[in-house]
Formats: C-alpha cells, structure tokens, sequence
C-alpha cells in the first residue's frame, strides 16, 4: 500500500477535493492507497513517512525524497486526467 500525503495551504479545504480524487482513482483500479492531509508548512516534518507529495500550492522545499505531483489542475480541471494518470502510475510501482 503506497501512502500519499497531500499538502494544501490550510490542511482542509483544497487538500480534501484532491484527497478524495485520489482515492478514487485509487479504487476504480484496484490500486490500495492510504491519503493524509496536512499544511503546506508541515510538509518537512512528515514527508519522509509517505511514498508520494502531492500539492495544490508552492512547494520550493527539497527535502522530499519521493516523487512530488503538483495538483493544482484537480482543482482547476484544466490537466486533471494527467494529473491523476501521474499519480496512479506512481502508486502502482
């Protein structure tokens, strides 16, 4: 099971759309996922427990040794599908 955390300005509201998109694509391929949310500013401190960041906002930190996905398009809608594409392909290895 891959763990995915994904980080918004807040921790709440954004992170909670692109955590449910996750989950779901997760599921409609059969592909076992555990997401948590948490603050753009907590990122550093929790990163290293997770396989996959995945962001809506600026993240200039380099401390993630693990693939890191902007999402800003499961917001936007604009490049969603390629945004999940990325993140399913990530989750499956």
């Amino acid at each position: 099971m891959k763990r995915i955390l994904v980080a918004c300005g807040n921790g709440i509201a954004t992170s909670t759309v692109v955590a449910t998109k996750i989950r779901e694509i997760c599921e409609e391929n059969g592909v076992a996922v555990s997401v948590t949310q948490c603050k753009l500013l907590e990122i550093d401190s929790k990163v290293d427990d997770f396989d996959i960041l995945v962001t809506t906002g600026k993240y200039g930190g380099d401390s993630a040794k693990i693939p890191v996905v902007s999402a800003m398009s499961l917001l936007t809608g604009i490049g969603e599908e390629e945004t999940l594409e990325e993140i399913l392909n990530y989750a499956k290895k």
